[in-house]
């Protein structure tokens, strides 16, 4: 049985605000040196899927050059490897992809010619190490059409995923997409299907108006009109790091040693397309206290639980704690950071407080966004020296000194 996967990284990922305003969510930078799309692209490998597929569509270029012609992955094969699937337009046909199902519709050619028996369709942007293989085995025991990898997830969230019943065999009978009401079980689509090949392209082919997605329209269909779709539970650490709460969290959580996710196992490995860059150089002040620290940092200040991706350099003085640093930030001396996501390429002034105030106040522009004292700095932004900036605050890409006020202070819960 020949599987295909297929990889839907095409995502605007709105909810992590300026992180992803030039770069598809599943390429924004996670854990350091890794990106997001590494683990979904890691399991396939570990799993033995050689075949990958990724459908892109929003700011695909940085997705693109992560990716290339997938050596990191092992991929750069002959027969099968990675190939990127943007959308494209035939002679009156398609354009856009207009939802999940309807991206992989488009491309039923690809999984055609790759004479797929099984198509296994994942998400870019979760964080999880997952071997698919006994998922596979499920399905073919179950003599499945469709399974769908679930876990149970709090009450209070089930709105935000696709909610199911099962019987005592482990088959759906009913799927609600992203419910309002709270009554219907806390068993939650993780976003991973398998498919057999040929159900899928029928049941892709059949409607125009049912393509659209996956959960909104192709899974209640074919639990109403009695397919033999089955769920298959996960056990292990998932998480979607799709708000900058749960981002900034899941990055400082890998910092603990029971968070459930080993970054570095030589057993299932985390690959992806690393930089040459010199070792960490820790200079005679430096003080690190349970911190991640990428190839190329150089720390001459004190660094406490926070991650830091490759290049950073804290000066004499500085002080960061409790933040998730991008590629290449220049915090200058005296600088005190606390509780930030900063992209990449920022440079933060001499003596500047960033990230000090009230952590109530929620951001004015995005309330339903930045409301957890976490500021962000977008990419290629420059602080100003001894400005004073509060929590909650966004500022967005490639600012500099004259876009701020002049006496340097940004209350909490404002923009820049």
């Amino acid at each position: 049985m020949k599987t295909v996967a297929m990889l839907l990284a095409g995502g605007e990922g709105s909810r992590l605000t300026v992180l992803s305003e030039k770069r598809a969510k599943p390429a924004v930078p996670f854990a350091g040196k890794f990106r997001i799309i590494d683990f979904t692209l890691s399991n396939c490998v570990n799993s033995g899927i050689n075949t990958v597929g990724v459908l892109t569509q929003y700011r695909p270029h940085s997705l693109a050059d992560h990716i290339g012609i997938g050596k990191p992955w092992n991929l750069d094969r002959s027969r099968g490897g990675v190939r990127i699937l943007p959308p494209y337009q035939e002679r009156g046909g398609q354009h856009w992809y207009a939802g999940t199902a309807d991206a992989i519709y488009q491309n039923l050619g690809f999984i055609k010619d790759n004479q797929a028996d099984l198509v296994l369709i994942l998400s870019g942007d979760h964080i999880y190490k997952m071997d698919y293989n006994a998922m596979i085995q499920a399905h073919l025991a179950n003599h499945a059409d469709l399974t769908v990898a679930v876990m149970p997830v709090p009450i209070e969230e089930t709105h935000r995923f696709g909610i199911m019943v099962v019987d005592g065999d482990g088959r759906i009978t009913e799927f609600y997409e992203k419910p309002k009401e709270r009554d219907k079980g806390n068993l939650a689509s993780m976003g991973i299907y398998i498919f057999n090949a040929d159900v899928l392209a029928d049941r892709l082919s059949e409607a125009p108006g049912v393509k659209v997605d996956f959960g909104h329209d192709i899974i209640p269909d074919m639990v109403a009109r009695g397919d033999r779709v089955f769920s298959y539970r996960f056990e292990g650490y998932w998480i979607d790091v799709g708000t900058i709460d749960s981002y900034w969290s899941t990055n400082l959580e890998l910092l603990q040693k029971d968070c459930g996710l080993d970054l570095f196992s030589n057993k299932f490995p985390i690959m992806t397309l690393s930089e040459e860059r010199p070792a960490v150089k820790l200079g005679p002040q430096a003080k690190v206290e349970g911190s991640l620290l990428s190839n190329g940092c150089v720390i001459r200040g004190t660094v406490i639980n926070s991650v830091l991706s490759p290049g950073v350099y804290v000066s004499p003085g500085a002080i960061v704690k409790d933040c998730v640093l991008m590629n290449d930030i220049w915090v200058g001396p005296g600088a005190r950071l606390d509780k930030l996501v900063v992209d990449k390429r920022v440079v933060i002034g001499a003596g500047a407080v960033v990230g000090t105030g009230d952590e109530s106040v929620v951001n004015e522009a995005m309330p339903d966004k930045i409301f957890a004292g976490i500021t962000v700095i977008g990419k290629d932004s420059i602080i100003p020296e001894s400005a004073r900036i509060g929590r909650n605050v966004l500022i967005g890409s490639e600012r500099d000194e004259k876009d701020f006020p002049e006496d340097g202070i940004v209350g909490d819960g404002k923009s820049v």
